[in-house]
């Protein structure tokens, strides 16, 4: 397993997975003051509302960020509507619990939000790996 840190504020706590990331800066564009990449530690969680770092955290289309509320009573983590989104040049979005079932037969439980690839040339198919940035992928 990766390295995995967590940042809390005291109401929320951002779960950061690294090996996961893909490299889409979603997060770095959503909150420039939160999330600094060239910084330590990059993810400076006192610098956005609670409410803001969620729904930044939210549009994560590798899944590499993730949150959970400190208040045990607060299941917004929990639960997201199934959705399904494409990002320009990139990956397909996929918003929700869903069970992918693999052509040998083994199946991921995915949380959250899951990127599949759409260029082609991921290294962790059906998954994007950001492979699509040096393929200059255009869709």
């Amino acid at each position: 397993m990766g390295k995995t840190k967590e940042y809390s504020n005291g109401e929320v706590t951002i779960v950061w997975e690294a090996e996961k990331c893909i490299h889409s800066a979603l997060c770095v564009k959503g909150l420039p003051n939160v999330f600094q990449p060239k910084e330590r530690p990059w993810i400076k969680i006192d610098a956005a509302s609670t409410d803001e770092l969620v729904e930044t955290v939210k549009k994560c289309p590798s899944g590499a960020l993730s949150y959970y509320m400190t208040k045990e009573d607060d299941q917004s983590s929990q639960t997201l509507e199934t959705k399904v989104e494409v990002l320009e040049n990139g990956p397909l979005l996929v918003y929700g619990t869903l069970k992918v079932k693999r052509k040998d037969g083994s199946e991921d439980t995915k949380n959250r939000t899951t990127a599949f690839c759409r260029c082609g040339a991921s290294q962790n198919k059906p998954y994007c790996d950001g492979a699509h940035v040096k393929a200059d992928f255009r869709g």
